[in-house]
């Protein structure tokens, strides 16, 4: 006797969290994208230039633990938020090879431009719900991602990040 293999359809992929996960966040950037689209910034350019302005004289590895991104990835975004003149690095004064991060005159004019946007964005991303349900998904996405942050390749750290910094959050 053969093992059959059960009968297959796309459910076997539409109907699994991660699917669902995966789509959702396609989408959110999808919105973000559309709304901020006259500002030409990313959804994890904008988390970075809030925890800069957040934390000044943070550097690229506690960056990557405060918004949990992955440290190689994070160089490039770093590097074109440079670019765009949004934020500057600096030696710092006990390290020379480690650079620390500050906001600029034009990235902190950028965060207060953009917010109006990055609302109407999270705004429509949840939109189609009733206000109710709304507050439960946040509900409970909020307490997935806490009770699942060990499993992901960059967990979150802000806490264990911010204490080098002499900050706390």
């Amino acid at each position: 006797m053969r093992n059959r293999i059960p009968t297959l359809n796309m459910d076997a992929v539409y109907t699994k969290p991660g699917y669902l996960f995966r789509r959702m966040q396609q989408i959110a950037v999808s919105i973000f994208i559309e709304e901020c689209s006259e500002y030409d910034l990313t959804p994890v350019q904008f988390a970075a230039l809030v925890a800069i302005r957040t934390h000044p004289g943070i550097d690229a590895t506690r960056l990557s633990a405060v918004i949990a991104f992955d440290r190689s990835t994070l160089g490039n975004v770093i590097e074109r938020l440079e670019a765009k003149q949004y934020v500057e690095r600096t030696p710092s004064s006990e390290d020379r090879r480690t650079k620390l991060l500050y906001l600029t005159k034009s990235g902190a004019a950028l965060l207060r431009e953009v917010m109006p946007a990055v609302d109407r964005a999270q705004a429509r991303m949840l939109q189609p719900l009733k206000l109710a349900d709304r507050k439960l998904l946040m509900a409970l996405l909020t307490q997935l991602v806490d009770l699942n942050n060990e499993a992901s390749r960059v967990p979150l750290r802000a806490e264990d990040a911010l204490e080098h910094l002499g900050k706390s959050t």
